[in-house]
């Protein structure tokens, strides 16, 4: 318990996400020069700090890491059709998200692939989520994680993104736990982001 909660490295990470998340949030019109700054600070604190898991097969990680992120965005897209049919207050933060935080020209795409996807599943699972599965069984570590990449989106001042990370960190959580394969979950956030903000967009 006492190493717990003297593993600085793992506290500093936290500490710049916290602080990171935060600048990227305060204002929409620099959303993403700030957002992509601070993934590329992350991915070179993670990667100077833990290894990089690489246990799957080309082929399992792709299939694997297409099909949770095809069954993830089939989840949102049922829970936001849901939210429409209730009539739901919710259903109006996704459409504030949407217009606030999509990406909307090339650039964007370009660093969501490159920096932003492949930075976020190297923090909070190959190093947030590895350094506190040392501590802790394999399910409480991917609540805990999931938990803690959750709450850095609160900045965004709605319920629903912090509530969408939840969820998705526990499933990518899961995966990481089962095949501790950071390539598999860059494809399953790649696929999620692909349908989420191109294919079928829900506003």
């Amino acid at each position: 318990m006492l190493k717990r909660l003297t593993d600085v490295r793992l506290i500093a990470g936290f500490f710049f996400a916290h602080l990171l998340y935060f600048l990227t949030f305060q204002d929409k019109n620099v959303f993403w020069y700030i957002f992509t700054a601070s993934m590329l600070f992350l991915i070179t604190y993670a990667i100077l700090n833990e290894e990089i898991d690489d246990e799957a097969p080309f082929l399992t990680y792709v299939s694997y890491g297409a099909l949770s992120g095809i069954s993830l965005f089939v989840l949102f897209w049922v829970g936001n059709s849901m939210l429409d049919l209730l009539n739901l207050p919710f259903s109006k933060q996704i459409d504030s998200l949407y217009n606030r935080l999509s990406p909307s020209v090339l650039w964007h795409y370009i660093v969501l692939l490159l920096v932003i996807i492949p930075g976020e599943e190297i923090f909070w699972r190959g190093f947030i989520q590895k350094r506190l599965s040392s501590y802790v069984n394999g399910w409480t570590s991917i609540v805990i994680s999931a938990l803690l990449y959750a709450s850095v989106h609160l900045y965004s001042g709605t319920f629903m993104l912090p509530f969408a990370a939840l969820i998705a960190g526990l499933l990518w959580g899961w995966l990481y736990t089962w095949k501790k394969s950071i390539p598999l979950l860059i494809v399953s956030h790649l696929i999620f982001d692909l349908f989420l903000f191109v294919i079928f967009p829900f506003s």
